[in-house]
């Protein structure tokens, strides 16, 4: 049996994620193959790069420095989110990510993303950390408006979350039986449509495609929340979401409150190890 780690975006409700997989990491829970979406993605490498802590390390040293997220990036580069800075100085330098470990682990690692031009999800696996490869992660993480369109594989990409925002039928289709699913958002939550539909409709009008997903994406995301709800009721998955609305938003410059998220979801994943952990299977996950 093969068992599966699926990691919903959300920009920095991630932090709320990263605080949970830091603990399983530390606990020596691993994982067959995991699949992660927007900051599910960008987060979620780490765990294939065995390095707990370092999610919460750069997010709160960075929190207030313009060139990770500020409105002089987006009108600069088109990017709200600094992508020089991000994807290339501070894995390479100011907190380096372990690529060879990466590259070596024998877990199977995806990254989701949108196809511009069809609005349908793109899942890549992994096998290196390489600039190339590195910038499916971006692209997984570009929000529409926010972000420039990211080119990788010949493909024109974005936001991962727009096509396929929690990927478990994915990961049950590549034969991943029993899946951990992480939420940002609290059980109970409904997608509703978001004001910038109008805008993402006249800013990519020569993709209708994409147009048409981004406006079906509440209703995709519902659907996807029943299914997942569905599979855990069948025994084929375990969810783990926050009990409440998380104190942030897509972006947050005050380091206590990214601390705050975390502790949440560290909180939340050591108050359900023992049941993880059967989950899982103790003789062969721990």
């Amino acid at each position: 049996m093969k068992y599966g780690l699926v990691l919903e975006g959300g920009a920095m409700r991630g932090m709320f994620t990263a605080g949970v997989t830091d603990v399983l990491m530390e606990n020596g829970i691993d994982f067959d193959g995991a699949v992660g979406v927007s900051a599910g993605a960008g987060f979620g490498c780490n765990y294939k790069s065995k390095q707990p802590g370092r999610v919460i390390r750069y997010n709160t040293r960075f929190a207030r420095d313009k060139r990770y997220c500020s409105l002089k990036s987006w009108l600069t580069t088109g990017d709200l989110f600094g992508a020089d800075f991000i994807y290339r100085q501070i894995p390479d330098s100011l907190d380096p990510f372990d690529g060879e470990t990466f590259a070596n682990d024998p877990m199977e690692f995806y990254a989701v993303c949108t196809d511009v031009e069809t609005g349908k999800a793109v899942y890549h696996r992994f096998k290196t950390a390489s600039p190339g490869e590195i910038e499916w992660l971006r692209a997984s993480a570009s929000m529409p408006l926010a972000s420039r369109i990211v080119e990788a594989g010949g493909k024109k990409l974005l936001d991962g979350g727009i096509a396929d925002s929690i990927p478990l039928r994915f990961m049950e289709s590549v034969g991943y039986e029993r899946n951990v699913v992480i939420l940002t958002q609290p059980r109970g939550f409904v997608k509703k449509p978001t004001k910038s539909r109008h805008l993402v409709a006249a800013a990519f009008r020569k993709y209708p495609d994409f147009v048409r997903a981004f406006k079906n994406r509440p209703k995709m995301y519902n659907e996807e929340l029943r299914y997942v709800s569905a599979a855990e009721a069948d025994g084929r998955a375990l969810v783990i979401a926050p009990d409440q609305p998380l104190p942030v938003g897509h972006i947050e410059h005050d380091p206590d409150v990214l601390r705050e998220v975390y502790r949440i979801g560290r909180a939340a994943a050591n108050a359900r190890l023992d049941e993880i952990r059967a989950f899982l299977g103790t003789e062969e996950n721990v």
